[in-house]
């Protein structure tokens, strides 16, 4: 996949059909709140920080402008100890330059949710059930938020990383008789 620099001195990783101005105009232009994201990764994507607030504008930018038309993942992580606590991060991909972006959303622990994207990518929808379902994030907006992955009825959200190891006491399963001990359990 063709990488597209943040720095725009980095011109040799970038495919001659995508213009490194748009990104640029993408953080200083339209969003002077986007600013790119200062970790380097292996994969050498050009990864952004957009605000909550910005996201749908941001998303929908890249989709029409700048020919990001597939969303192909949005996933969240789970930071714990720092605040934000989490980041809600999507990848995008250009089909016509070959070029893939990632933008990277803080959610605050106190603010559990963010705007949905459903009305600009629909594949949106299954990718924040997940994260509602496994994370606990709400997407404001969303046509169906509701859990995808774990029965209706279950406690918490396993990907949090404050869930218990061995998983939630669950009075309705008789497996929970021989339940392990671990570090989920209160010392007693």
């Amino acid at each position: 996949m063709t990488q597209i620099s943040a720095d725009t001195s980095d011109a040799n990783n970038a495919s001659p059909d995508v213009a490194l101005t748009d990104v640029a105009l993408l953080t200083h232009a339209l969003w002077p709140d986007v600013t790119p994201d200062p970790t380097r990764t292996a994969d050498g994507f050009a990864s952004f920080i957009v605000p909550a607030a910005s996201i749908v504008a941001v998303l929908t930018f890249l989709r029409d402008q700048n020919g990001f038309s597939m969303l192909i993942d949005l996933t969240a992580v789970d930071w714990r100890n720092i605040e934000p606590r989490f980041q809600v991060v999507y990848h995008l991909f250009a089909l016509d330059s070959n070029a893939t972006i990632r933008l990277k959303v803080p959610v605050s622990s106190d603010n559990l949710q963010l705007p949905t994207a459903t009305g600009v990518f629909a594949g949106a929808n299954w990718y924040e059930r997940e994260v509602f379902d496994l994370f606990g994030l709400t997407f404001v907006g969303h046509p169906n938020l509701t859990r995808i992955e774990m029965p209706a009825d279950w406690e918490g959200h396993p990907l949090r990383k404050d869930y218990p190891v061995t998983g939630p006491r669950r009075s309705s399963l008789p497996a929970n008789q021989f339940r392990p001990t671990g570090r989920g359990d209160v010392a007693g």
